[in-house]
């Protein structure tokens, strides 16, 4: 009977401590910008605003085919977060906003966004509407400088890889374009799910 009463316990004691455990490990996030109302179409052609994101954790990020430095290592960035979160069978939207909707038609994204094997099951590179929207879209929505150099072809933009939660919620950003934590947004990401 002592026996089963210490077993008891110990089942107790370790009960506790893991619901103690549990709660610890509630993430809180530093951010809190609300992503606010957009229409555009994908890659494939297909509209895409946010009402179709509602309910989906997803990653964002701002980038443009005919950008001459951190473009590219950003979407390779994408696509290998992609491969990571299907490898770890976590399932979130990804999301690129192009901020050169003029050049950046659907067939040059999904051209682009091939050459480093995306996957378009779950990203959506996303155009179709005006300039002056998307540069004020990404400084209200996430803070994110958006905006075309004088006399050039290049735009100044953000680096950063931004997860949203389901209310369409900005609550964490991470860098895109060296160095990315992928093992943390995925870990971010099953928190929100």
């Amino acid at each position: 009977m002592k026996r089963f009463l210490i077993l008891l316990f110990s089942v107790l004691l370790l009960t506790s401590c893991s619901a103690d455990k549990e709660k610890k490990e509630k993430v809180e996030f530093p951010l809190s910008m609300k992503v606010e109302s957009f229409e555009g179409i994908n890659q494939d052609g297909k509209q895409v605003d946010l009402s179709k994101l509602k309910g989906k954790v997803w990653v964002a990020d701002f980038v443009f085919t005919n950008c001459d430095t951190v473009c590219s290592p950003m979407t390779a960035n994408m696509a290998e977060l992609q491969r990571k979160m299907a490898d770890a069978g976590v399932d979130a939207r990804l999301v690129s906003f192009s901020i050169d909707p003029e050049q950046d038609q659907p067939a040059i994204l999904k051209q682009y966004a091939s050459g480093v094997k995306a996957d378009f099951a779950n990203w959506d590179l996303i155009t179709g509407y005006q300039q002056e929207f998307i540069e004020s879209f990404a400084n209200k929505s996430f803070m994110a400088p958006a905006a075309k150099l004088e006399g050039s072809n290049q735009y100044v933009h953000s680096t950063s890889f931004y997860l949203v939660n389901i209310e369409g919620i900005v609550v964490q950003k991470y860098e895109g374009a060296a160095d990315v934590p992928y093992e943390q947004i995925i870990k971010d990401i099953k928190s929100l799910q």
